[in-house]
């Protein structure tokens, strides 16, 4: 018994599909018995008749569907479909408990601090910290660009941070 009245029924007929109405395929049905051995399987508010392979991996698909479905309840699973927007987009709610609110704000300060202090440093000390921080060079890298090694780099970038940590601080 179907819970509605498909629109359509689709007869398999000499390698092709017979379109058939739902009152159509019951009358057949009543009036010859081989309909009542074929198998069908739902699609967009039609019946389709398949194969008995075909039929079996659609129901038995449909029933692990089901199984893990149940399964998403029970344990109180949420699907990701549901948290996008009208476009499709994921949306961006889920609050990061790791997130430190009092940290955040402070390190937001501290990199206004850090923009205002920048100017204060030499030409030569804007151009090391922009290059290591801002662009991503490697200390080699920045040591290449201008022909000094790395490790001077390095005693350059610590000399400039403390620096900057003295403005900062102040």
């Amino acid at each position: 018994m179907v819970k509605y009245a498909p629109r359509k029924v689709y007869i398999r007929e000499s390698g092709g599909y017979v379109e058939l109405s739902y009152t159509e395929f019951c009358r057949c049905r009543e009036s010859d018995q081989t309909y009542m051995d074929k198998l069908f399987i739902p699609i967009q508010g039609c019946l389709l008749e398949v194969v008995r392979e075909q039929y079996t991996d659609f129901y038995r698909d449909k029933e692990r569907w089901r199984y893990l479905q149940k399964l998403d309840t029970r344990n109180s699973l949420l699907s990701l479909d549901g948290f996008t927007d009208s476009e499709g987009n994921p949306l961006d709610f889920i609050a990061d408990e790791a997130a430190d609110i009092a940290e955040t704000v402070v390190n937001a300060v501290m990199v206004d601090r850090l923009k205002a202090a920048l100017p204060l440093l030499s030409d030569s000390e804007q151009e090391l910290i922009q290059a290591i921080f801002f662009d991503g060079l490697s200390e080699r890298e920045v040591g290449a660009r201008l022909g000094i090694t790395q490790s001077v780099v390095n005693k350059r970038k610590a000399r400039i941070l403390r620096k900057l940590r003295k403005i900062i601080e102040n």
